[in-house]
């Protein structure tokens, strides 16, 4: 396994995140395994030096970090690991169960440190951008909590760069606690980060931890191939719908035929050889699913290879900034 520096901070993560939202309830999604389903892939991902894990509060509205926190508690010591989780989407019916108001970002890390059982959050994200809220109020209560102990580091999710910029314009003006990491939307299929979102966090320092680095699988399997969550994921049918997108992975299939390894491995290696990103976050639901990601580190793609691969793409409208 390889070690990198968080962004400009000196905590050391793996250069694979294992991603929880596949662990959890299957009454909030089919496709998830159970917390008996899941525990190997915790045990694999540390046998194999994986020391990164995220999650969100509403994976399973809670149950992802209760699995989360029972299975590292168990498994590891709570030094040798990094847990990420996130806030603002609805956890509950009221008008304050959700957003990233002081009230709600307060009690919401307090309901997750509980279902993880840990006195702190290594990296606490907000998962998205809130309108409703003054961005002062969300950067003050972050920083409450990091002078409370409770959290470590902050991050952000999917958002516009400005956005982002006046967020870390707000932390600095206030002399806070700034986000020192970034979880955008980015693979071959969708590169629309490279716009502006990517050059602000090399400039800015910011770490990068790609959601969906494999396009929620398509660009492991052929095409034509189907499974349980691409055929009940409405997010994910959403996502990735354009003729260059199966285009782009059927090229990531031929490539992977000519090196004689997994498509998977030839995607993850495109988004591990861009020098702005630290850690891809990968979901496992089969046992080479985490073989492949770790093995992705030792694939090096020839310049030529990255042109093959990226010359398909066609600009995407934004999807994922709500």
């Amino acid at each position: 396994m390889e070690y990198t520096n968080l962004g400009r901070t000196g905590l050391k993560v793996s250069r694979i995140c294992l991603g929880t939202m596949t662990y959890g309830d299957k009454s909030w999604r089919e496709w998830v395994l159970t917390e008996e389903e899941s525990r190997p892939y915790y045990a694999r991902a540390l046998e194999l030096g994986i020391n990164f894990f995220d999650t969100a509060d509403v994976y399973s509205v809670g149950v992802s970090e209760e699995i989360t926190g029972r299975a590292l508690k168990e498994l590891s010591r709570r030094e040798d690991v990094v847990i990420a989780t996130k806030v603002f989407n609805p956890m509950g019916p009221g008008p304050n169960e959700k957003g990233l108001s002081r009230k709600h970002i307060i009690s919401a890390c307090d309901a997750s440190l509980r279902r993880l059982q840990t006195d702190y959050i290594d990296l606490y994200q907000i998962h998205r951008f809130d309108y409703e809220t003054p961005i002062d109020e969300t950067v003050e209560a972050l920083d409450s909590l990091v002078r409370a102990g409770k959290v470590r580091y902050l991050g952000g999710s999917s958002m516009y760069a400005w956005q982002f910029m006046k967020m870390l314009a707000s932390a600095d003006r206030q002399s806070l606690h700034r986000f020192v990491c970034m979880q955008p939307q980015y693979n071959l299929v969708y590169r629309e980060e490279e716009r502006e979102m990517l050059p602000l966090c090399e400039a800015e320092g910011i770490a990068v931890i790609p959601w969906s680095p494999l396009a929620r699988g398509l660009l492991t399997r052929p095409v034509s191939e189907k499974t349980l969550r691409s055929d009940t994921d409405a997010f994910g049918q959403m996502l990735y719908t354009q003729d260059s997108d199966r285009a782009t992975a059927n090229r990531v299939q031929e490539l992977a035929t000519k090196h004689a390894i997994p498509a998977a491995q030839i995607a993850l290696a495109w988004v591990l050889s861009k020098s702005v990103v630290t850690a891809p976050i990968v979901g496992a639901s089969k046992p080479h699913h985490l073989e492949d990601a770790v093995a992705s580190l030792d694939v090096k793609l020839s310049a030529e290879d990255v042109t093959f691969l990226e010359e398909l793409y066609v600009p995407h409208p934004v999807k994922d900034h709500f």
